[in-house]
């Protein structure tokens, strides 16, 4: 019920404005760049393990045979290691990334309505509700497999919808994994010249941190985010209960 309920609400709203959602982003984020800046923090140290553990069948390999890199072709082992470890890896950083970025966007919600509550940045982690973000994390792999089978051209019709992968994980926790793809994608295909507009302006507006001595770059990132917020409440809109 609650799945017909959003893809009907997505159905009647009016369509995003561009200038709407780029002047409204700007001002939110004036407010929460410092909660931005913590999330970048904590989406580093949570993914890094996952990508040290890519290195682990090379180091087991170079530790029991030292002379093993001196060869122009690595071990069978080592191949075979990669292939399992990768996927595993892309899993566990889009879960992790996709979590604290959903808690982010409650973060701009709470800042947004003037809302009573303390900046929570593990809310997913708690109560059951990462598993829910694995098997969306796991459908999102295998969209990225089919975008990049397309050479790269399907990534750029698919980086709409899956950027909004987290708003409804933020605000829609009722609905189940499947359903929150559903419902990016109803909203993503009905807007999807001004969302991928405001993706890539925004982004390269955030990018330009980077001439604040390069170290700018992490206090602007997120900028990049806070437009999911306004898409889901302009698309879709909040409940009461919400």
């Amino acid at each position: 019920m609650e799945f017909e309920t959003t893809i009907q609400k997505i159905k009647e709203r009016e369509r995003l404005e561009f200038g709407v959602i780029f002047s409204q982003s700007i001002d939110l984020f004036k407010k929460i760049w410092l909660q931005g800046f913590i999330v970048l923090l904590l989406t580093m140290v949570t993914v890094l393990p996952f990508y040290l553990m890519i290195y682990i069948p090379m180091l087991a390999a170079g530790i029991t045979d030292p002379e093993i890199f001196k060869s122009e072709e690595p071990p069978v082992m080592v191949i075979i290691s990669m292939f399992v470890l990768v996927p595993i890896v892309s899993i566990g950083v889009m879960t992790f990334g996709m979590a604290l970025n959903a808690a982010f966007l409650r973060i701009c919600k709470q800042n947004d309505l003037n809302e009573v509550g303390s900046d929570d940045y593990f809310y997913f982690f708690k109560q059951g509700r990462l598993g829910r973000i694995v098997i969306v994390s796991l459908i999102m792999l295998g969209l990225t497999l089919v975008g990049v089978f397309t050479c790269g051209i399907g990534m750029i019709y698919l980086v709409v919808p899956m950027s909004l992968f987290p708003a409804f994980i933020a605000f829609k926790e009722e609905l189940s994994a499947l359903e929150v793809v559903k419902a990016s994608f109803e909203l993503g295909n009905k807007n999807w010249f001004v969302i991928f507009g405001l993706i890539i302006v925004l982004s390269i507006i955030a990018e330009l941190g980077v001439l604040l001595c390069c170290v700018g770059i992490f206090f602007t990132a997120m900028l990049s985010k806070v437009p999911m917020y306004f898409m889901y409440k302009h698309g879709v809109g909040f409940s009461d209960s919400e």
